[in-house]
């Protein structure tokens, strides 16, 4: 297989990479994280304004038809740069709902917004007892006349306390854990019945607990149907959340190759010593066997659902969190003392490596789903 990237693509690369270096550096990135917004608006303006916001739209809704290697390779470049944009929660996860399941008015008004970085949009999918099973869902959409309204609480909503826009799932028919009877609404997070509580997350972003009080929604999709394409399109967010991973790996192996090059010990820099040497070797390893996993899942985002797609997808998150958790301890013991800081950047690189390990189902959560799809 020819894992080349065509022109187009290594022109895309370049876009992101070049910008993200340039206008992300570490002083900026601990800035914007404690600005109101926790993250910079001024780059998200820049990935609207390059078009990266618009990538993975098709080109009749204003985008570019960018696949699941786009989106990796666009990912990656904001792994690099530990960036606190929400782009994959704004333009891949809710951006790809709307593309399923909206209405053609609901992807005029929306779609066009997202791809330009204009709106910012998120997802609220997790409950308080969910544990990343998203057919467990206690919230409830009632229709009263020609409305729906929604009463319950959402957890972890990323970019939610600064979202025009929140996608919410919501039971309205069926059991707690059924897939069927979940449906999707677009809620206003500043209409009546919505209140948003704001708290940091470990990495540096931030999020929001949403709390639904009879507040209205406008259906997206089919009443009840809405599981299948929810759980299409956080196939493609994990795609998207292993890419990212393996960004920011890489450049946790560079700064602690760098560190083992120049730190003394003993009179002579620590990286001569072998034992270090092979833990070294180990990192890049585990780094190497999670970026075949994430052209993996790049590969095979943007397949039909099918069983075989969501075991790979799964496999492929399971190796990347595995990986991920590696390379951010390891890097912290062979930094010592100063990977405890929060003023040095590689503190930073840990912390967003374990949050994605836990984005979208942990390793144990992707394990029993892959060894459940190979029981079936």
């Amino acid at each position: 297989m020819d894992f080349k990237l065509t022109e187009e693509q290594q022109m895309l690369q370049e876009t992101a990479e070049r910008l993200v270096r340039d206008a992300y550096t570490f002083t900026k990135r601990e800035h914007a994280s404690k600005s109101e917004a926790g993250f910079s608006t001024e780059f998200w303006k820049q990935l609207g304004e390059l078009g990266l916001t618009a990538i993975p739209f098709p080109e009749e809704l204003g985008g570019f038809g960018g696949s699941g290697i786009e989106n990796m390779l666009i990912m990656q470049e904001l792994g690099k740069g530990i960036c606190l944009e929400p782009f994959m929660e704004s333009v891949i996860l809710a951006g790809g709902l709307i593309t399923q399941l909206g209405s053609e008015a609901q992807k005029e008004e929306l779609l066009a917004g997202i791809a330009s970085g204009e709106l910012q949009a998120a997802v609220a999918l997790d409950e308080l007892h969910s544990h990343y099973d998203l057919s467990h869902v206690t919230t409830t959409a009632t229709q009263q006349g020609s409305d729906w309204v929604l009463n319950g609480r959402k957890g972890v909503v990323i970019g939610g306390h600064t979202a025009g826009k929140i996608l919410v799932s919501a039971r309205n028919a069926g059991d707690t854990c059924d897939q069927q009877g979940i449906s999707l609404f677009i809620v206003d997070p500043n209409s009546a019945g919505v209140t948003r509580r704001t708290y940091a997350t470990v990495d540096g972003r931030k999020g929001c607990e949403l709390f639904l009080d009879n507040a209205k929604g406008e259906l997206l999709g089919t009443a009840g149907g809405a599981y299948d394409a929810i759980s299409y399109q956080a196939g493609r967010a994990i795609a998207a959340l292993c890419a990212e991973a393996v960004g920011a790996m890489r450049v946790l192996c560079d700064i602690t190759l760098d560190y083992l090059k120049t730190r003394k010990q003993f009179g002579v820099v620590i990286g001569k010593f072998q034992v270090l040497q092979h833990r070294m070797v180990d990192m890049v390893s585990a780094l190497e066997r999670a970026t075949s996993m994430a052209i993996l899942a790049a590969c095979l985002a943007d397949d039909e659902d099918s069983a075989e797609r969501s075991a790979k997808l799964s496999a492929a998150k399971f190796m990347v969190n595995r990986a991920a958790r590696y390379v951010a301890e390891e890097s912290i013991q062979l930094h010592g003392g100063i990977a405890m800081t929060w003023e040095y950047s590689g503190a930073h690189y840990a912390k967003r490596l374990v949050m994605i390990s836990h984005q979208l189902g942990d390793d144990d959560h992707h394990l029993e789903a892959y060894a459940a799809q190979l029981s079936a």
